[in-house]
């Protein structure tokens, strides 16, 4: 499974292309489609990003839900029919399509987030804002994991 660490800056060219993380997709390098599923966030103002394999799993998981369950719709509607799968350049590069940059309030520079299990890209100025208000929410519940 692909694990994606750190926080990575990179700039948008002139013709919309911007480079993944080399260790982004080194993590990728097992999958069998050759670039990354991007998707609007529907919790923050960022969009989201994962491997083929790992939406895949996403898929199984609604699967599960009741046919007439009506948060299934809603999860199809932004999982599924808003997501794009973008292969990499030769150079490990995607051009991220305007509605979801528009979306994120990217303009030329963004910011790759490593979640685990996925990413996320996010105009780097909001996310500062929002790691120090999931700063202060952890300092104030204090969550233990269990390993």
């Amino acid at each position: 499974m692909s694990l994606f660490l750190s926080s990575y800056e990179n700039r948008l060219d002139t013709k919309g292309r911007i480079s993944v993380p080399a260790s982004f997709r080194a993590a990728l390098n097992n999958e069998k489609f050759a670039g990354v599923v991007l998707y609007r966030s529907f919790t923050n103002k960022c969009i989201e990003g994962l491997s083929m394999s790992r939406m895949e799993q996403l898929a199984s998981a609604t699967d599960k839900m009741g046919v007439f369950d009506g948060n299934l719709d809603d999860l199809s509607a932004m999982l599924f029919a808003d997501a794009r799968p973008l292969q990499f350049d030769v150079t490990g590069r995607i051009i991220i399509p305007a509605d979801l940059l528009a979306h994120a309030g990217i303009g030329d520079t963004a910011l790759f987030v490593g979640r685990g299990n996925s990413f996320q890209i996010w105009n780097p100025a909001d996310f500062r804002v929002a790691q120090e208000k999931s700063l202060e929410n952890l300092r104030a519940t204090r969550p233990n994991l269990i390993i």
